[in-house]
């Protein structure tokens, strides 16, 4: 799990990983975003989450008391995916580039392409699969219960 906390105390860059979000070290940042490996030329990992990032781009107190709007650009690399993961509140999304298979634990699959919004539920568990050509950005906008993380991730074997 990731506190936004951290997340603005790092920049505004995590890692987004099977397990959830973590934060990067701003001079980390960068390379992290582009080669999760660190090193020059096309990063291999068998993770399917290696490379994604969620940068932070806005946070403000909500009008209801204890809940706050949280603004993430998220980039899913190429046959890449976020990880099964929910949020304490409601996420609002549009896809600005790419491809997303968006999968839910307890829904059909939702396909969603460059131009699309979504809405995604309080604590619904879902997972977004760049299934496109490109690198996916999403603007994700989340109300949430401003005492939980952001991110609550579940390991694959979880349903429910």
């Amino acid at each position: 799990m990731i506190d936004r906390r951290v997340l603005l105390r790092a920049g505004g860059v995590a890692a987004v990983g099977a397990l959830g979000a973590t934060a990067l070290p701003p001079s980390r940042a960068v390379a992290q975003a582009s080669h999760p490996s660190g090193a020059p030329g096309p990063a291999v990992s068998p993770d399917p989450a290696a490379g994604v990032t969620r940068t932070l781009l806005q946070e403000h107190p909500s009008p209801a008391e204890g809940w706050e709007a949280v603004q993430t650009l998220v980039q899913i690399p190429r046959h890449k995916e976020s990880g099964r993961h929910s949020h304490p509140g409601v996420e609002v999304g549009y896809i600005i580039q790419g491809d997303v298979l968006m999968e839910f634990d307890d829904r059909p699959p939702l396909r969603l392409r460059t131009g699309d919004p979504f809405f995604i539920p309080n604590g619904v568990i879902h997972n977004a699969r760049n299934v496109g050509k490109v690198t996916t950005m999403m603007l994700s906008t989340y109300v949430v219960d401003e005492t939980k993380p952001l991110v609550t991730p579940y390991e694959r074997s979880q349903v429910g």
